[in-house]
């Protein structure tokens, strides 16, 4: 018999389950919160209820890949899903999200538009027409907010590429009088310093890598709390909490995949709690020797 105190109260009835069933919840994604979270969520929050005005303020979220920006994105869309809108003619998005191309074309960043509103469209069509159409789209389900995950993609390649797609980003958000929110590494912040306009416009919030403070303490508390494995793994402990800094590189991304693949290690091999010697014997390469495989 064990003792679940180490676990969250709704994690503890996992323990009842099969291995294989455990190992499935604990692949599953979780959502962990910390500081940093809680405030760009309550920034993303004033974004969406701030009255509209012909210079809307907008947000960019700045972070190393891998390190929760986009999570965290996805979890304020999840909060404000679209609804029928029984008032109006049409639904309501409050906030839409969608990826950059994977290079910075204009005619390419309106496709994705149209295609995450599912509207019909030509490919051939001149990038003016599916300009107008995504605009008139966007207008009519009403989005609050406008999320571009992998902004720096968009504002890539040569300067006029650059000034380019900064003048479209200019356009949508004089257009369509919503805040427009960036997420994206340093090279969007400092394409975005370019445009005096665009830059007064964009609070940059920025999200650290991880560092051994009593915020990384309890971040890995936290995940103690939801990874359900029948003995206390101790994670807060400094050998473990330094081993797991350096495994991971300082990103939350990282440090969730090892220690979901520390747990399932650990069920697998009736350990049932996550040891030094579980981190050594996991397949692990650390995000700056992932090139060096190659």
């Amino acid at each position: 018999m064990f003792s679940a105190e180490h676990l969250n109260e709704n994690v503890r009835t996992a323990l009842e389950l099969s291995d294989e069933e455990r190992i499935r919840r604990i692949q599953s994604p979780r959502w962990i919160g910390y500081t940093r979270t809680r405030e760009i969520l309550d920034s993303l929050e004033e974004l969406l209820n701030y009255p509209k005005t012909h210079r809307m303020p907008n947000l960019l979220i700045v972070g190393v890949t891998n390190n929760g920006k986009t999570m965290i994105a996805n979890r304020f869309v999840q909060k404000h899903p679209p609804s029928d809108n029984p008032d109006g003619n049409s639904i309501s998005v409050p906030a839409l999200m969608i990826q950059a191309p994977p290079v910075s074309d204009e005619s390419r960043f309106y496709n994705v538009i149209l295609e995450k509103t599912f509207a019909p469209f030509r490919e051939r069509d001149h990038a003016s027409k599916k300009q107008a159409q995504a605009i008139s789209i966007l207008k009519n389900i009403n989005v609050g907010m406008l999320i571009i995950d992998e902004i720096h993609n968009l504002l890539a390649g040569h300067t006029d590429k650059q000034r380019q797609m900064l003048n479209v980003i200019r356009y949508l958000g004089n257009e369509l009088k919503i805040p427009i929110v960036g997420i994206g590494t340093m090279d969007a912040f400092r394409a975005l310093q370019t445009d005096p306009q665009l830059s007064n416009r964009f609070e940059p919030m920025t999200i650290p890598k991880w560092d051994m403070d009593k915020e990384y303490l309890r971040l890995l508390g936290s995940f103690e709390l939801m990874i359900p494995l029948k003995k206390p793994s101790g994670l807060i402990e400094d050998s473990l909490a330094l081993k797991l800094l350096s495994m991971s590189e300082g990103t939350i991304g990282d440090l969730s995949r090892i220690l979901t693949k520390a747990a399932v290690y650990a069920v697998r091999n009736g350990v049932e709690r996550i040891t030094g010697n579980v981190l050594d014997s996991v397949e692990w390469i650390r995000p700056s020797d992932r090139g060096r495989q190659m």
